[in-house]
């Protein structure tokens, strides 16, 4: 019988040390679970619009499956171009300034390993996207966070950002609207932002994939059109949040040439091409005004909805997020931890939310609520966590 020589020991240590996914972590708890109601899912519940579908089908049927290039399709790479130019006000050259990638999570990947060496730092907003900090330990960079507060709306102050910069920072990561706390950078937070990254000789990452998913009449800016930013910007977009197309697994990077071609050739040799049907169903992607209206449109009444229920709760509060599909209520007056108090939600309550802290530290205390759910989960699941709560006095 041959031994079994695979052992811990055969990893590598940089993997073993970086943890894994608070969120997938917890979630293995939901799966084993039955009756729950989930606030934990930060996926659209809506059908990709049909015109996408349509699109699909018929490259299908037409047999365009085989690989493109590997910064992606020509005329997807011209729409998205025109886009930028027209709504975000950013100028890039479709033709060597912006690749197509499997969802932004290979964008950011791309990115973070394309511009790090080893002990570079990466400046990260705290709490944020889970992926953020992992993806610079696997470039042999250093990510350091900058706390956000409640009373900030959660968004990041750039005397903060200030008092975190060595000489070995090269970027800082802007996500806005920001997944969980749903804050927005406005226009003078980016442009305070774009003078200290400028001062300091640095680059911007910035993660716009929410950009559709914005309320109460704010705007959403892009860092990248800010006067000396052109080049400094990596923009990160994709389809899937706006367009509920996750699964098709879509996103793309813009930037300066020879940073999109370096994260070209890490694309090339690892991926080759972002699925070739994937593209195709895009195409005509921005032209689908009116689903994403009607989507944001019912996100506003879920998010109304959610924030009145949990602030009506005993010993919760929430404050209004601007953007995206998630409210971060805080929980510290129950005198529990942000896991702790999850876990017992969901095993008392049967409601499943995501503990703060996985979002970073400065999310401890509170939790992660998503409100992309019907409004009659939404109803049941604040109906579930008042029950839980009065049973906590």
């Amino acid at each position: 019988m041959v031994p079994n020589i695979i052992n811990f020991k055969m990893i590598a240590k940089r993997v073993k040390e970086i943890p894994f996914s608070g969120i997938r972590k917890f979630f293995e708890l939901v799966q084993k679970s039955e009756g729950i109601v989930s606030l934990g899912v930060g996926e659209p519940n809506f059908p990709t619009p049909e015109a996408l579908k349509n699109d699909a089908i018929q490259a299908i049927r037409s047999d365009h499956s085989c690989y493109t290039s590997n910064y992606g399709m020509p005329q997807l790479r011209e729409r998205i171009a025109k886009k930028l130019k027209d709504v975000n006000g950013v100028d890039r050259n479709p033709e060597d300034e912006i690749l197509i990638t499997v969802g932004v999570s290979e964008a950011l990947d791309l990115a973070i390993r394309a511009i790090l060496d080893p002990g570079d730092e990466v400046i990260i907003p705290d709490p944020s996207y889970v992926s953020y900090k992992p993806n610079v330990w696997f470039a042999y960079g250093e990510p350091v966070a900058v706390p956000t507060t409640e009373e900030n709306e959660f968004r990041v102050q750039v005397e903060d950002i200030e008092k975190k910069i060595t000489e070995k920072t090269k970027a800082i990561i802007i996500p806005s609207p920001n997944n969980p706390t749903g804050s927005i950078m406005r226009k003078k937070d980016l442009e305070d932002v774009a003078d200290m990254v400028m001062e300091h000789d640095l680059l911007a990452i910035s993660d716009e994939i929410y950009e559709e998913l914005i309320y109460d009449g704010e705007k959403h800016y892009s860092i990248g059109s800010f006067n000396g930013m052109e080049d400094r910007t990596i923009t990160l977009n994709g389809f899937s949040k706006a367009y509920a197309f996750t699964g098709w697994r879509l996103g793309y990077a813009a930037g300066n040439s020879e940073i999109i071609e370096a994260m070209m050739k890490i694309h090339q040799y690892t991926i080759m091409c972002a699925p070739t049907v994937s593209q195709y169903a895009a195409l005509n992607a921005f032209e689908q005004e009116e689903p994403v209206r009607e989507m944001v449109k019912e996100y506003d009444v879920r998010r109304k909805l959610l924030v009145k229920g949990l602030n009506d709760l005993p010993g919760i509060s929430c404050i209004m997020p601007k953007g995206a599909f998630y409210t971060f209520p805080n929980i510290k007056e129950t005198g529990m931890g942000s896991e702790d108090f999850a876990e017992r939600l969901l095993t008392d309550g049967k409601v499943a939310v995501v503990p703060g802290n996985t979002f970073g530290e400065a999310g401890e205390g509170h939790v992660r609520c998503a409100y992309c759910v019907s409004r009659e989960a939404i109803s049941e699941a604040l109906e579930r966590m008042d029950r839980f709560m009065r049973s906590l006095k």
